[in-house]
């Protein structure tokens, strides 16, 4: 696919538009596509301002080579008690990105190469992928709310199991498990496909659907009334309306 910058191949982080959707592509094979500092920069500002784009209506995140990403590059690691770091900056955005994400795990996830995964909304893996938390391994603990996202997907016992003894997860398994929603040989072409059709549907309708999917509003007449205020509003939009004419003119809606 062509890219919009010049030398993609020397681009740690390749960002491109295809139709609506935003690929965001880790692109340092040779590291097995490690984060350093500057890629986390680069990725966050993506994500950052893909919110403030209307024309982003959905993102993918996948890896080149044989790994979506062995995590944080231990040589050029930094944290910041004031969360100011790039890496920091990174967790931030992907918690924060406004449109849905979509990831296309294409080999090993590692650290981060997993827990970004906590912050996507649908995970497509190849069938080599594997995944792998092994953070107390190298002395460290478990960072961008995974110690608390990933037991409320997967189950407490089999996310501490993960944490604890460094377990490598094959994709078979990561499917069972409810990590990953499908195991496919072209995940890469199967996330971008998804991508896009979520990308054709009403985008603020899209972003406030995501929105109260990650709210963390438990009671359930406060959600219902985070419900009931949004769906008021597209209730008035011209989304809404725009629905309506298509169905009467019996066409898909333009958005």
């Amino acid at each position: 696919m062509p890219d919009e910058q010049s030398d993609q191949t020397e681009q740690p982080i390749i960002t491109e538009m295809v139709g609506h959707t935003l690929v965001i592509r880790i692109n340092r094979p040779d590291k097995y596509n490690a984060f350093t500092q500057a890629m986390y920069a680069s990725t966050a500002q993506a994500l950052r301002a893909s919110g403030d784009d209307p024309a982003v209506r959905s993102i993918v995140i996948t890896g080149t080579g044989k790994a979506f990403s062995a995590g944080n590059d231990l040589n050029d690691f930094d944290l910041a008690a004031d969360g100011d770091t790039p890496v920091q900056h990174f967790l931030r955005a992907i918690a924060d990105v406004r449109v849905p994400v979509v990831a296309a795990v294409n080999g090993l996830a590692v650290g981060v190469g997993v827990t970004m995964l906590l912050h996507c909304e649908l995970v497509y893996a190849a069938p080599e992928a594997t995944f792998q938390v092994p953070f107390v391994d190298v002395g460290l603990v478990p960072e961008a709310a995974s110690s608390l996202l990933l037991p409320q997907l997967i189950g407490a016992r089999r996310a501490s199991e993960l944490f604890l003894t460094g377990r490598k997860l094959g994709a078979d398994d990561a499917l069972s498990w409810g990590l990953v929603n499908e195991v496919t040989p072209d995940a890469f072409d199967r996330a971008l496909e998804v991508a896009q059709v979520i990308a054709a549907k009403a985008p603020t309708a899209v972003r406030s659907t995501k929105s109260l999917l990650r709210s963390s509003t438990t009671d359930v007449v406060e959600r219902m009334q985070e419900e009931e205020l949004l769906l008021v509003a597209q209730l008035e939009s011209t989304e809404f309306t725009e629905v309506m004419t298509a169905r009467r003119e019996k066409r898909s809606p333009q958005f």
